[in-house]
């Protein structure tokens, strides 16, 4: 059987239907040669500098800057259950291979990968890369599944985006928080804009 994984519920209901997969089981759906599941976003992330040492629960100068030397990741609590339901499936005999059905871009290719990966997955993916969730769209994109290696390099992207966002959000934000008595809170693309948007502002 294929285990195709959606990034949500509502798309992975559009596929099933499309590909005929109308039973209803615990966090999935089967029919034909199909077995339809999804994650609800980031299932897996980034585990918290405190993961790494209990001592960088609380903020102080001495530890910083805190960089990893290998990433650790974590189950987003709220969502474990549904972890549990994509790994059995990951593990399941009468699964041969996984369509990664998460939103075509950089953070779906990571929702997926991720959950994969901490799985211990090691089954072949296939690539289901559409824009559109109408019936003939997602025939056709189908029809046109590539190799999950073709996306390998997205993939590397999306992780190094995520980690440069994590050690700049952890880091600077408790320099900062810590420099001025008061919790600032820092990010790779909200400082930034936000700087745009006062020197724009400055100048109006």
């Amino acid at each position: 059987m294929i285990l195709v994984i959606a990034e949500k519920p509502s798309v992975a209901q559009s596929i099933a239907k499309v590909l005929g997969a109308t039973s209803r089981k615990d966090g999935c759906m089967e029919g034909g040669n199909y077995i339809v599941s999804w994650c609800f976003g980031h299932l897996v992330e980034l585990a918290d500098a405190s993961s790494y040492d209990e001592r960088y629960a609380k903020w102080r100068y001495d530890d910083l800057p805190i960089v990893p030397e290998s990433w650790m990741f974590e189950v987003t609590k709220d969502k474990a259950q549904q972890f549990k339901v994509l790994s059995a499936l990951m593990k399941d005999k009468r699964v041969t291979e996984l369509v990664c059905a998460t939103d075509a871009g950089r953070e779906g290719e990571l929702i997926f990968r991720t959950v994969y990966c901490l799985a211990g997955c090691s089954k072949p993916i296939l690539r289901l890369w559409i824009s559109s969730m109408e019936d003939d769209a997602i025939r056709s994109g189908f029809q046109q599944l590539r190799s999950g290696r073709d996306y390998d390099g997205l993939h590397q992207s999306a992780l190094c985006r995520a980690k440069a966002d994590w050690l700049v959000g952890i880091n600077a934000t408790r320099y900062f928080s810590l420099t001025y008595g008061r919790t600032l809170n820092i990010g790779r693309v909200m400082s930034p804009t936000l700087a745009l948007l006062v020197q724009r502002e400055a100048e109006i």
